[in-house]
């Protein structure tokens, strides 16, 4: 059999989940294009969509907004261990530890049925955003702010991360962010996700699967890797230096090219419209001036396109978020992803188990004692 180095455009399943287009640029979410669902939904729409195949009608919405306020506390055992943690703990790893923590404070952790599974699906992305804010407030010697049962999801990111009321503008920034984020096929944490799940092992392990792939800076830290460039470079006189001497040194640009995309990523077209507003209402155009100088040099000499990790980056950071906060605040959507596919998995199991090429030492090898070796 051929060897696909890294499973390039190997189809392993089927999913009625997400259809990413590389070709046209797009992104289907359950039959609808997220320029759509962008500009006209909210994440709890998105998060019932991709759960449940369709879009909610009034009741629906109000059900799931109901059940996600409702079980964004952390169990108090969590937040004590939380406190206790080194202050300078990579917050992903704050996340991938409490994830799996959680399991033994849920009754149902072990139910295996549709509907358990379901309410955990619930539980999990109602708290991943409350893990990550706790310990961003505990490691900065703040008081844990107690989520709020009537704010949307990412207002109550921002409330609990702040502990004051949020701003609608970033509130609506972060949304949209939260909607292009939740979900994008069979990406690295997905299919790590969904390995772990085929085993029949319980969903807490199989979120705690993905959120060890996304952080992995290949997956969910390049945009920390791309603020970091733009600190750095930090006047947009610079630009085109900086970004001549990294060609020079033949080092890589975080935050452009695709693995599927041959095309411009969707989500960097919102996002792009996103920064350049953000940046300038903050009174920060500089970071938007920056990326865009640097889009035109990468385009131009690598042909390269911009993907969603690029304008995220100074989105996420004019609005307050620290840069440590941005792979996480990727899982706090991508929590309601996984566990779409998660429950997908369940649904029409089958264990995922690929072979490899052997190329060790020829299997003709024969025994020798250790006094004769």
């Amino acid at each position: 059999m051929p060897v696909i180095s890294g499973l390039e455009d190997v189809i392993a399943a089927e999913s009625s989940i997400c259809k990413v287009d590389g070709e046209k640029g797009r992104l289907i979410y359950r039959g609808y294009d997220i320029d759509d669902l962008a500009e006209h939904s909210t994440y709890e729409e998105v998060v019932y969509l991709l759960w449940f195949g369709q879009l909610p009608v009034r009741n629906e919405l109000d059900r799931l907004y109901k059940e996600l306020g409702a079980s964004r506390k952390l169990p108090q055992p969590v937040i004590n261990a939380m406190k206790n943690f080194p202050k300078e703990a990579v917050p992903m790893e704050v996340l991938r530890t409490v994830a799996s923590m959680l399991s033994m404070y849920d009754p149902e952790a072990e139910d295996m049925s549709p509907e358990a599974n379901q309410r955990k699906a619930i539980r999990l992305t109602a708290q991943t955003a409350t893990i990550v804010t706790a310990f961003h407030r505990i490691r900065s010697g703040n008081d844990v702010v107690a989520p709020r049962a009537d704010l949307s999801h990412a207002g109550n990111f921002a409330y609990m991360l702040n502990g004051t009321p949020p701003n609608e503008t970033i509130t609506k920034a972060l949304d949209i962010a939260l909607i292009l984020h939740a979900d994008h096929e069979w990406n690295a944490s997905t299919f790590a996700a969904r390995v772990t799940a085929a085993t029949l092992s319980d969903i807490y392990s199989a979120v705690t699967s993905g959120i060890g792939a996304l952080k992995g800076p290949l997956h969910g830290g390049a945009n920390e890797a791309v603020m970091r460039m733009l600190l750095e470079i930090n006047d947009p006189s610079k630009v085109d230096d900086y970004v001549r001497n990294l060609f020079a040194q033949k080092k890589k640009i975080m935050g452009f090219g695709h693995r599927v995309y041959h095309t411009e990523d969707p989500r960097a077209t919102h996002l792009r419209r996103m920064s350049k507003e953000a940046c300038e209402r903050a009174g920060q155009a500089k970071w938007y001036q920056m990326s865009a100088r640097i889009e035109e040099i990468v385009k131009a000499d690598k042909k390269l396109n911009p993907n969603v990790d690029f304008y995220s980056a100074s989105t996420y950071y004019v609005s307050g978020m620290p840069i440590d906060l941005f792979t996480p605040f990727f899982a706090v959507s991508r929590m309601s992803g996984w566990t779409a596919h998660v429950l997908e998995q369940y649904s029409n199991n089958r264990l995922i188990r690929p072979r490899a090429e052997y190329t060790g030492p020829a299997p003709d090898l024969k025994w020798v004692p250790l006094t004769a070796r």
